[in-house]
């Protein structure tokens, strides 16, 4: 979508800064519950076998812990250390996913460096068929629409060679083949619309 050697656009700062805070606050503002959000992430984001093991223990842990909370009395002592139990994990999970993720998006990113332009080739195309520049060819969606052969002419002019000039840019190349394709396009549709045209009283 981006073309050859273009990374695609980043987040913003604002953006990051946002999501950083939501799932860091995730597993603290919700007592624990909500403790795997942030590990989840890391485990995404690093796709290590231990953090998609610590991810994954994290919800039977917070669930313990409330449920520990919420079956014995408010005066017994269990009730004040499981609820301190889930509350550290919801901390230490946001604290850890915050020093993960500052860690990886200060990482050099593979992509970030331009990869040189491609050599500019000329592609010939069929009339009709439509081109996709910098994209493997696939087939038309519709069938082409055939155009009327004229007569072969008597004689051939010989093939004139253009003098050199020295070569342009190959996206300057691109923009000139993709103009002249669209104008010979305006065209073909001046010359089918031109023996209709005088039927409609000149529009």
């Amino acid at each position: 979508m981006y073309g050859h050697g273009v990374a695609p656009p980043t987040r913003s700062a604002a953006t990051v800064i946002t999501l950083r805070v939501l799932f860091a606050a995730a597993g603290f503002l919700s007592c624990g519950l909500l403790a795997c959000v942030p590990l989840f992430r890391v485990a995404i984001l690093r796709g290590r076998i231990l953090d998609w093991t610590v991810a994954w223990l994290s919800i039977p842990a917070s669930i313990t812990g409330l449920a520990v909370v919420g079956s014995l009395p408010e005066s017994d002592y269990r009730t004040d250390v499981a609820l301190a139990a889930v509350l550290i994990l919801g901390a230490a999970a946001g604290a850890y996913f915050l020093t993960v993720d500052i860690r990886f998006h200060r990482r050099p990113r593979p992509y970030a460096v331009q990869a040189p332009p491609a050599p500019h080739t000329t592609t010939l195309h069929s009339p009709g068929v439509p081109s996709s520049y910098g994209y493997p060819q696939s087939a038309p969606p519709y069938a082409p629409t055939p155009v009327p052969q004229q007569p072969p002419a008597l004689h051939t002019p010989a093939p004139h060679t253009p003098p050199p000039q020295r070569p342009a840019p190959a996206r300057i190349d691109q923009v000139r083949a993709e103009l002249d394709e669209l104008s010979d396009y305006l065209r073909r549709q001046d010359g089918q619309q031109g023996g209709h045209g005088s039927h409609e009283g000149g529009r």
